[in-house]
């Protein structure tokens, strides 16, 4: 017989379409059972890498200037449109979490390319996002917990691609992934509010 706490049990990867109606809500439910379960007297911090010189790989910074201001005190952001987190200073960043946040819980969110029938697909799931890799970047991987969107097609000049995505995919994915994380975050209490140094 199930308990009730393996009823609960989260299944991870989670994947939603952007355009699905129940895609905010569907990714809400496991970001504030993932918060409740394992966050709890952790700092949370949101790390949105990408850059915003290239449409694709816009997608993380999309989300962070969508979330900066509008979240609970608690919870930090990293990574704006006007302050991105990309390759040449995404270690320095991932310091700077580690010194300033008290054994920090950490969303990373990034974008990614896919197979052509897979566009528009977000996905989260446990564990660190490998940032970089689809444009055969070695960075170091981050995060506790990451959601990504695939935002083109890989496989073949992933940096043309990247530049020739279409804007109006990535802000729909944005703002799905923005209003997903902001849902589960007004929802969520921490058991001890996290004070930052």
């Amino acid at each position: 017989m199930k308990t009730l706490r393996n009823a609960l049990e989260r299944r991870f990867p989670v994947k939603v379409d952007y355009l699905d109606e129940r895609a905010v809500e569907r990714l809400a439910h496991h970001l504030l059972h993932t918060f409740m379960q394992d966050v709890q007297q952790k700092e949370l911090v949101i790390l949105c890498i990408g850059t915003d010189r290239s449409t694709g790989d816009a997608l993380g910074p999309l989300v962070g200037s969508k979330l900066e201001g509008h979240l609970p005190g608690h919870i930090a952001v990293y990574g704006t449109l006007d302050q991105p987190v990309h390759a040449v200073n995404l270690v320095d960043t991932i310091g700077r979490i580690s010194r300033t946040h008290r054994d920090p819980y950490i969303l990373a969110l990034d974008a990614c390319l896919g197979q052509f029938q897979h566009i528009g697909t977000i996905t989260l799931d446990e564990g660190p996002v490998k940032p970089g890799a689809g444009v055969q970047k070695n960075l170091p991987a981050v995060g506790s917990l990451h959601m990504t969107g695939i935002v083109n097609v890989g496989g073949f000049m992933e940096y043309f691609v990247l530049q020739n995505t279409r804007l109006s995919v990535v802000m729909k994915m944005a703002d799905v992934m923005a209003e997903a994380i902001l849902h589960a975050a007004r929802r969520w209490k921490p058991k001890e509010t996290a004070v930052f140094r």
